[in-house]
């Protein structure tokens, strides 16, 4: 598997590189694709069917400069930032595999994703578990009581054509959780382990180092091969005519 960590300078560009990257394999053929990348200032994103008036506080964003995109895959709305390490898997599809369809390939991944997690948490000595939560989230609990609930530090999404798909999401590690509850409300549709909680006790930071997770990331999906020639005429033109666009970003 190819590896790229890779931030393009605007969250359009960092947006357009994951779709671009599933378009150029989908329609060239190659090696499969683990990409990171940061970003160093704030901004949100749109989950493909989210309604930014609802989801977000627009008056907010629009005071502080804070830009708003949408994504080409679904789940909810977040705020991205310094302390979220960003993540996109390009693989490949096969007959009678895991990935074979939304729900299995779901399964799959966020099973390895969490193992991969879970062993820089134990390798710290943490007395931690980590679950898969409604099918795309990881969540952790700290410590043995049984009354501490889980709490969100991963979400993820999935987008298919027809010989790969598009796998991403976040890892939460030291983002100030604080700014979330100032730019967007409370979520339209929650999965039952949020139990109406608000963003500051539902989300936590892992506290990892991101240098960390990126190699137990690699090691879990076997990816140690450079990507060399990245597609970045693609990633820009498509960052161009649609990421930068108001008409994407507010189409719903």
């Amino acid at each position: 598997m190819n590896v790229l960590d890779f931030t393009s300078p605007t969250p359009a560009e960092n947006l357009a590189c994951d779709e671009a990257l599933l378009d150029w394999r989908e329609e060239n053929d190659g090696d499969e694709i683990l990409r990171f990348w940061e970003s160093p200032e704030p901004f949100v994103v749109a989950g493909y069917s989210n309604k930014i008036a609802t989801e977000v506080n627009t008056a907010v964003c629009e005071a502080q400069n804070i830009p708003i995109f949408r994504r080409c895959t679904g789940g909810g709305t977040v705020l991205q930032g310094r302390g979220c390490l960003n993540y996109a898997l390009v693989l490949r599809i096969a007959e009678e595999s895991p990935l074979a369809n939304i729900s299995s390939a779901n399964k799959f991944i966020m099973e390895r994703n969490r193992g991969a997690v879970e062993s820089e948490v134990r390798s710290r000595k943490l007395e931690a578990s980590s679950k898969v939560c409604s099918h795309t989230d990881l969540a952790l609990v700290v410590g043995r009581s049984p009354t501490i609930a889980f709490r969100k530090f991963s979400g993820n999404s999935q987008r298919r054509h027809k010989r790969f798909l598009l796998f991403h999401g976040t890892f939460l590690l030291d983002f100030d959780l604080a700014l979330i509850g100032d730019f967007l409300h409370l979520p339209s549709r929650e999965p039952a382990y949020r139990a109406r909680r608000g963003h500051r006790d539902f989300l936590m930071n892992l506290g990892l180092p991101a240098a960390d997770v990126k190699l137990a990331m690699q090691r879990a999906w076997k990816a140690d091969a450079p990507l060399e020639d990245a597609p970045l005429e693609r990633i820009a033109k498509l960052a161009r005519d649609k990421y930068a666009t108001r008409e994407w970003n507010w189409r719903v």
